[in-house]
């Protein structure tokens, strides 16, 4: 299990000599304990570590190039306790390439009236200091994200314990690697993308991998191996009759756990964190790898189908975020519509491919046939989701840019579909079915989607703003009228901002 307690942000204060050492000592002092108080803070899942306090240009220099090199290190936090003077923040700004959150706060949380004086004052300049450092972050046009509020209150802990989510998941994507099993659906677009430029801006890597590695994984699984998962079916899930020892599909499920046995061997072997499928191309395998698509997105590998790399990231990223809080992520896919006026709604599935994370109840192990690509019947876990609100969002590749598309989702109750036995969810898009649809179809938006109920529509910008891409809304303050604008100033932001 990834321990993201291993992980580090570093709160580096700024300040300047002109006040002198007892001030300084001051800082150091507070900026300790403010970094305590976050380090033990629960809702923060990383570490966060006191820098020394940045007086100069060349210790400013020094630290944002360790915080480069830091393995650990997966971005700064800074804060301005004094007046800073930002020029002598330049050279460091400009080696940083970790994320940076800007923290507003102040160590003292209310004005002293009866007391304040210039020795206060002296020390306590955020109010001013702040606005200097971000003024020479807005002027070499910085991506960081800004958090205002007093370093003891709870939002202010939760606004920055989502940051370093954001910021771990980050770090994580940098080295990941992608395998496909086969390509892309012939012919689809929106699935497809510029895979050189995707490892320029999110640091994905993308290979394919011949189908023939997964056989040759799968005939290497004994007997022993397969026996052993099967069990671990029969204590996680439900099993149909047909799937118990003894029924006529018991063989599919021996299948499917030696596939599945095969597919995470053969991606620990190559150190990949997603991976993507395509039923076009799976001559030696048995079935669709579904059950074990399922599985493997509940550890953590992300997953896109039909050759979807981009999702398979998103997804994996998605899950890296949200790790250790309770409500789960999946892929998903806009499989059919149900108008039923206000209540409209879109239900999600895929053939076979949800993660049991969403799951509303334990899920039930099925094997039925699947009447496309060729193979015998496939294993899968059947359920419906839990209901609650969420995010979607996908990646599209645009030509000249990245565009993110996030929408808040409520997902409602859904009802069996006992003659389409797969896994789904039912939600209605905000603010409303015909506009959210209408403004997802507007924006270029997949029909695959990566879903949460945990993270938020501010997670996904925060990953927007590390990347550098554009990122659209769609929620409940959505019109199609000012969406339609929004789109073409983008169109103009980067095109212009590409001639700079």
């Amino acid at each position: 299990m990834i321990a993201l307690n291993q992980l580090e942000v570093w709160l580096v204060t700024g300040s300047q000599h002109l006040y002198g050492q007892k001030t300084l000592d001051q800082v150091a002092s507070h900026s300790k304990e403010i970094a305590a108080v976050f380090d033990a803070a629960s809702e923060i899942p990383v570490r966060v570590v006191c820098k020394p306090t940045g007086t100069g240009s060349s210790e400013i220099h020094k630290i944002c190039k360790d915080a480069n090199s830091a393995k650990n290190c997966i971005g700064i936090i800074t804060w301005m306790h004094t007046f800073s003077p930002a020029k002598m923040w330049i050279h460091g700004l400009q080696e940083l390439r970790k994320p940076l959150l800007h923290l507003h706060t102040q160590y003292n949380k209310e004005i002293p009236w009866d007391d304040i004086d210039m020795d206060f004052m002296n020390l306590n300049q955020s109010a001013h200091g702040d606005r200097e450092f971000g003024h020479i972050m807005a002027r070499m046009r910085m991506n960081r994200k800004v958090v205002v509020g007093h370093w003891q209150d709870p939002k202010t802990v939760s606004n920055i314990a989502g940051w370093t989510r954001v910021a771990a998941a980050w770090a994580d994507s940098q080295d990941m690697l992608i395998v496909r099993f086969g390509d892309q659906m012939n012919n689809v677009a929106v699935t497809d993308g510029d895979k050189v430029e995707a490892e320029r801006v999110f640091g994905y890597h993308v290979d394919y991998c011949p189908i023939s590695e997964l056989v040759k994984a799968q005939d290497e699984v004994t007997n022993f191996d397969v026996a052993e998962l099967v069990k671990v079916y029969e204590s996680e899930y439900d099993l149909a009759d047909n799937c118990r020892e003894g029924g006529k599909d018991r063989g599919q499920i021996v299948m499917a756990a030696r596939i599945e046995i095969a597919l995470r061997r053969l991606l620990e072997a190559k150190g990949a964190k997603a991976f993507t499928t395509n039923f076009d191309d799976l001559e030696g395998i048995d079935q669709l790898p579904g059950l074990a698509s399922q599985r493997l997105m509940a550890e953590g590998y992300g997953f896109g189908a039909e050759g979807d790399w981009k999702t398979a990231a998103l997804c994996r990223t998605m899950w890296y975020m949200g790790i250790g809080l309770p409500n789960g992520c999946s892929f998903l896919e806009d499989y059919t519509l149900n108008f039923d006026g206000e209540n409209s709604s879109i239900l999600q599935a895929h053939m076979l491919e949800v993660c049991p994370l969403i799951a509303d109840h334990k899920p039930k192990l099925e094997v039925h046939p699947l009447g496309i690509g060729g193979k015998n019947d496939p294993a899968r876990l059947v359920f419906t989701s839990k209901k609650g609100s969420g995010v979607a969002a996908t990646i599209i590749d645009m030509g000249s840019r990245f565009r993110m598309i996030i929408n808040r989702v409520d997902c409602i109750e859904s009802k069996a579909l006992p003659k389409l036995p797969v896994a789904s969810a039912l939600w209605i898009p905000q603010p409303n079915f015909e506009i959210g649809a209408a403004a997802w179809i507007l924006a270029g938006g997949t029909h695959h989607t990566s879903f949460s109920y945990d993270l938020t529509v501010e997670n996904l910008l925060d990953f927007a703003e590390m990347a550098g891409v554009e990122a659209v809304v769609i929620d409940e303050d959505t019109t199609i009228p000012e969406f339609k604008k929004e789109l073409k100033w983008n169109d103009l932001y980067y095109h212009l901002a590409k001639g700079l």
